[in-house]
């Protein structure tokens, strides 16, 4: 569940706001429903290269992101609005909440501090997006935005080890709420020690991985 989620947090961020600089920034936060598949790399602690297919789907209206994780290992719902989220693993049919320290909406916010290029335009999964260049914290980053506000491609990352993110196939239109919803009859779980942060040993969205965060977003208190 746990292997690939420094890279596909890449993409659950809030719109970026005005920051320190007076520039243009692009907003990385869908504007209208949107489901789409993605092909992920990203690079493990032991130096391995894990590359899978997953879904991220956005319901706009409520603020919710859910990702489907590869191979039918479950998914994370991120709720942008309220700092707080939520991983279903379907084999043990189990829902384990974000431990304290880990809040994903407030681990993503935008950096004041980040600088954002224009790099000219692309094509990625038969839709239009504009590439940039994101600069921060001495690291560097590239990703290809539609004008609605999703991130089609997205490589780079913290100590030149981030990974990558393609769109393959990207999907308007309406979202089913119900499958934002926590599911019925699976049993809360919690990680042992959780209410002190953290286990040592243990990656969970919120920590420093491979990918997470990528420049112009704030790294995660330590």
């Amino acid at each position: 569940m746990r292997r690939l989620l420094p890279a596909l947090l890449l993409l659950a961020t809030p719109s970026l706001p005005g920051g320190a600089f007076a520039q243009e920034r692009p907003t990385v936060t869908p504007t209208r429903d949107v489901s789409v598949v993605y092909r992920v790399t990203g690079t493990m602690p032991d130096g391995r290269t894990e590359t899978g297919e997953m879904r991220m789907s956005w319901l706009t209206a409520q603020g919710l992101l859910r990702m489907d994780m590869p191979g039918g290992q479950g998914w994370m719902l991120v709720d942008t609005r309220n700092n707080g989220g939520f991983m279903v693993m379907e084999q043990m049919r189990a829902i384990l909440a974000l431990p304290p320290g880990s809040d994903p909406s407030r681990r993503l916010s935008a950096s004041q501090t980040a600088r954002f290029t224009r790099e000219g335009s692309d094509r990625v999964a038969n839709v239009s997006c504009t590439n940039w260049r994101v600069e921060d914290r001495g690291e560097q980053a590239r990703m290809c935005v539609t004008d609605d506000g999703v991130v089609v491609r997205s490589s780079g990352g913290p100590r030149a080890n981030g990974g990558t993110l393609e769109a393959l196939r990207v999907e308007y239109g309406g979202q089913d709420p119900a499958r934002f919803r926590r599911p019925e009859g699976y049993q809360n779980v919690q990680i042992p020690g959780a209410s002190q942060g953290t286990p040592s040993g243990q990656s969970f969205p919120g920590q420093r991985g491979s990918a997470l965060p990528p420049p112009g977003l704030n790294p995660p208190s330590r």
